[in-house]
């Protein structure tokens, strides 16, 4: 059994000026594609990214990638369309997904391999969350037996909603912000490329 990761880049973006988000790009790779390194980097087997909003043009910034791609037809309708549809291409030997939102970008390929070895060690509970500071982030990592609930998970929301009424869920605290800052506009990038903090103080 292994531990699969799930990219979600099926999003509009449209708070994010310009181009389409999951083809902004920070320290030369666009974010789809470093979210998908991560996970391949980690270990995850299969990567799944879920495509959507300019699915030819984010395929194409995958080039040469060993990933599984996954469209969305429903991505307008919120960001459980996505969860649904890349959990429903999980293959049955996949025990569990990480699940990567391709807007943040400083997620590394160690974070992954670290969640999916806790995960293992914590007796492989329902999900996985990581914490910074006490505060809950992503990506998180939910056991394939949660299948029956995402299915029916519906609106603009992924996992949260989901983990906020499951017992056994374990969180890990780590040493990185990175779990907890995404890039939702072009000033987010631009503070992210000066080296300053995503969220203003």
């Amino acid at each position: 059994m292994s531990v699969a990761a799930i990219v979600l880049a099926a999003g509009r973006g449209t708070r994010f000026a310009g181009r389409p988000k999951m083809l902004a790009e920070y320290d030369g790779r666009t974010f789809v594609r470093r979210a998908a390194e991560a996970a391949l980097g980690g270990g995850a087997s299969p990567v799944i990214v879920v495509l959507g909003h300019e699915a030819d043009a984010v395929e194409a910034s995958l080039a040469g990638l060993d990933v599984v791609l996954v469209r969305n037809p429903g991505y307008a309708e919120g960001l459980s369309t996505s969860l649904r549809a890349g959990f429903a291409g999980l293959p049955e030997s996949a025990a569990a997904a990480i699940v990567l939102l391709g807007d943040m970008p400083l997620i590394e390929a160690g974070l992954v391999a670290r969640l999916a070895e806790a995960w293992e060690h914590a007796g492989r509970p329902p999900a996985l969350v990581p914490t910074y500071r006490g505060r809950r982030g992503n990506p998180v990592l939910l056991s394939c037996r949660l299948a029956p609930e995402i299915a029916r998970l519906t609106g603009d929301a992924g996992a949260g909603p989901l983990l906020r009424g499951l017992d056994g869920v374990v969180e890990l605290e780590v040493d990185t912000p990175a779990v907890t800052e995404d890039v939702d506009t072009a000033e987010a990038l631009a503070r992210l490329r000066t080296g300053s903090s995503l969220r203003r103080a």
